[in-house]
């Protein structure tokens, strides 16, 4: 049974790295956001680390203002 599973995970990560290829070299095809536009991009990473780092005072407002 453990053989089974184990082949079986084997096959389906060589098809995930054989199918996540497929980009012709692009820099930046594969990422989740687009790098074309500076002033875009710029925003996208001011709230991603800025809900990243306000996310825990948050949290700490909520079970103070809770109790």
């Amino acid at each position: 049974m453990i053989g089974k599973s184990s082949l079986l995970v084997r096959n389906v990560l060589r098809n995930v790295v054989r199918n996540s290829h497929d980009h012709g070299g692009v820099p930046g095809a594969n990422l989740p956001f687009q790098i074309k536009n500076r002033f875009r991009l710029t925003a996208v990473m001011i709230l991603f680390l800025g809900s990243a780092f306000g996310a825990p005072f948050l949290i700490v407002r909520h079970q103070l203002l809770k109790a």
